[in-house]
């Protein structure tokens, strides 16, 4: 008889690369969201992301996700894109224990779902699709394109990212339970409202039930655990400081991990009052920690003032125990 383990793990070769069918399981605890480190003279560094895809799967964590909005995926050219998606996968793909989430932000649904595919039989384990949102599409045109991209996947695994502030995009629990009763293959949501806890609380009740991982930088990591979200994704340059707050919410020491959270909360959150912001802030943090050499951000981008600079390092100092040099 098969377990039900043992079912979770079959997998399929029907989009051309074998793979757990439901690697979404892998999408727990931590998952950061990968950055691209850049030349001081604004090429991107190859050598540098491998380093950082390296040291993330190192800390323990067991999937990652590129590109996101700290990839500064708006600033890549296609063929930029296309090899640093590949030094992921070439990291990920033969891994059972490790998920790589590819993220397509495309706004045509026809080139939405070729990504999705093509990226899934490059190795990608996992999609994370954000709906388009460019002059305000409607909502019958933003499920139908939600369902699209399930269609071309299926049934390999979606994370459907809900980022209202950096997108305006409203969507809302009956909505995504619908598609999901359609899409079984929509097993996740990344939850990035404010606060993300009732969003959370509703998909994780409701039939079907849902997923979800909260993003956002973590502001409000412990209300999402408590709410049952199963995850976070937050930047990566952080990752230990992440997974153990991840471990003390999660394994009965929650108010050692109220208290950790407490004292990253006042740099998370003063960054992510602007995500350009955030992004400068966590390229100079691997820079100090020695993960890759240069802080460049791709322009129109965030210049960290003087005090910026000194915050970063006080949060280094804060956290050293956490935080080793990596060069």
């Amino acid at each position: 008889m098969t377990t039900q383990r043992e079912a979770e793990m079959v997998t399929t070769t029907e989009l051309g690369a074998e793979r757990p069918t439901d690697a979404s399981l892998l999408v727990r605890g931590v998952s950061p969201v990968l950055e691209v480190p850049f030349t001081a003279d604004g090429d991107v560094d190859y050598h540098g992301f491998d380093r950082v895809v390296r040291y993330v799967l190192g800390t323990g964590v067991t999937s990652a996700m590129f590109p996101g909005f700290a990839s500064e995926f708006h600033k890549l050219s296609e063929d930029e894109r296309r090899r640093l998606t590949e030094i992921l996968l070439s990291h990920t793909r033969d891994r059972p224990d490790v998920a790589a989430v590819v993220a397509v932000q495309d706004h045509a649904t026809q080139l939405a779902a070729r990504r999705a595919r093509e990226s899934v039989e490059a190795g990608a384990d996992l999609i994370n699709l954000l709906p388009p949102h460019f002059l305000s599409p409607s909502r019958g045109s933003l499920e139908q394109h939600v369902r699209a991209v399930l269609t071309a996947i299926d049934p390999v695994p979606m994370v459907l990212q809900y980022a209202p502030t950096e997108t305006g995009t409203s969507l809302d629990a009956d909505l995504l339970r619908l598609i999901a009763t359609d899409h079984p293959n929509l097993r996740l949501v990344k939850v990035e409202s404010s606060p993300p806890g009732p969003l959370i609380a509703e998909l994780a009740q409701g039939t079907p039930a849902l997923a979800a991982v909260e993003g956002y930088a973590g502001v409000q990591l412990p209300d999402a655990v408590r709410r049952g979200a199963v995850g976070t994704q937050p930047g990566c340059s952080l990752t230990e400081v992440y997974v153990e707050i991840w471990r003390r919410l999660t394994t009965g020491d929650g108010e050692a991990g109220v208290d950790l959270h407490r004292r990253l909360l006042p740099y998370i959150s003063y960054w992510m009052l602007d995500t350009e912001r955030i992004i400068a802030a966590e390229k100079l943090i691997s820079v100090r920690r020695g993960l890759f050499a240069s802080p460049y951000c791709r322009e129109p981008a965030h210049r960290l003032d003087a005090e910026e600079v000194r915050m970063v390092d006080r949060l280094l100092a804060e956290f050293a125990d956490f935080l080793p040099h990596l060069g």
